[in-house]
């Protein structure tokens, strides 16, 4: 009983901080608009300049929705891959999910296919991957050690992306230039039929990984322990590879191939959540997800200027960190 009502409050502790950091991620950009005028403005009523609605609804909300669609779905993600694989250093660009999703993105936006549109991004994003995805589960099928494991899928992300670099060789300057600055990852110039598709994507894929919650928890043991408490397998595997290619796919085609989140955020959820159980886990993944990334955002904006760092530089400097805690505790290293 003391156990649940300790776990009780340190659920308490995400939901709130999430709402500040949403409220601080709105009230920050180059145009000054006080947190007064910000608060009216979310509430539905009028703030005394007209252009700083339009500002807060079209720019800076949409921003904010990205973070915690994106945040979420890539925390998720990441989880159900550490389980799955029973590997601490698994996540989406890892293994290389993030790098097919670029691939085929590239494909798409450097071909003259004539497909468009976010659904038409969203899809092909997720069977790049699928695609990739498919390979590491043919490779952990015969590799039994995890350092191998690592290193495929690291080779796969390097295979795709030098696929990338040939495209972008090949491709005409301002198509580069575009493409380039989608590869740092960005949660801005998103509009509300993006967000609308991303926010498809993370319902379906986070509907998948709760269905799976009960075959997660016993994956933790081994499948021979999973099959032995009635879990089909075959099933369980299709639902979890497909929450996971579209919850990558989805962020990636949108938000361009954003690191560390899928790795780091998991580790981190488990330090303020001490529980394996996945019923728990994933809605408090999701939250401390959009939380990193609603952050890593502030961070990534300089006050009053128009100086944006690029995103995934600022998603390192949290994620670097936890790999590297995930290393020295695995091999009990003592820091």
């Amino acid at each position: 009983m003391p156990f649940y009502k300790e776990l009780k409050k340190r659920w308490l502790i995400l939901p709130p901080l999430v709402l500040i950091l949403v409220v601080l991620n709105i009230s920050m950009g180059s145009i000054r608009i006080p947190l007064r005028d910000v608060l009216t403005i979310l509430s539905g009523n009028n703030a005394s300049e007209a252009i700083w609605t339009e500002i807060i609804w079209n720019f800076r909300v949409t921003k904010a929705l990205t973070c915690i669609l994106a945040g979420s779905a890539l925390s998720l993600s990441g989880l159900q891959m550490q389980t799955f694989f029973r590997n601490p250093l698994a996540g989406p660009d890892v293994l290389g999910l993030s790098s097919g999703a670029s691939l085929m993105v590239s494909l798409l936006f450097f071909s003259k296919v004539g497909l468009s549109g976010p659904w038409a991004l969203a899809l092909t994003a997720a069977i790049g991957c699928s695609f990739v995805f498919v390979i590491v589960l043919l490779f952990a099928s015969r590799l039994h050690d995890t350092a191998s494991l690592l290193i495929v899928g690291l080779m796969i992300g390097a295979t795709a992306s030098s696929l990338v670099s040939v495209l972008q060789f090949t491709s005409k300057a301002e198509e580069l230039q575009t493409f380039l600055i989608w590869t740092f990852g960005s949660v801005t110039g998103m509009n509300w039929s993006e967000i609308h598709v991303l926010a498809w994507v993370l319902l379906i894929g986070a509907l998948f990984a709760i269905g799976s919650a009960k075959s997660l928890n016993a994956w933790l043991l081994g499948d021979n322990y999973a099959q032995s408490l009635g879990i089909n397998l075959d099933r369980s595997r299709l639902m979890i590879i497909l929450s996971t290619c579209i919850l990558t796919g989805g962020v990636t085609a949108f938000c361009g191939p954003i690191v560390f989140v899928g790795l780091a955020v998991p580790h981190l959820t488990k330090l303020i959540i001490k529980t394996s159980n996945h019923k728990i886990l994933i809605p408090n993944t999701m939250m401390a997800g959009a939380g990193l990334l609603l952050l890593c955002d502030i961070i990534s904006r300089l006050p009053g200027t128009d100086v944006i760092f690029p995103l995934n530089a600022i998603t390192a400097l949290f994620g670097a960190p936890v790999v590297i805690w995930v290393i020295m505790r695995s091999k009990k290293i003592s820091p």
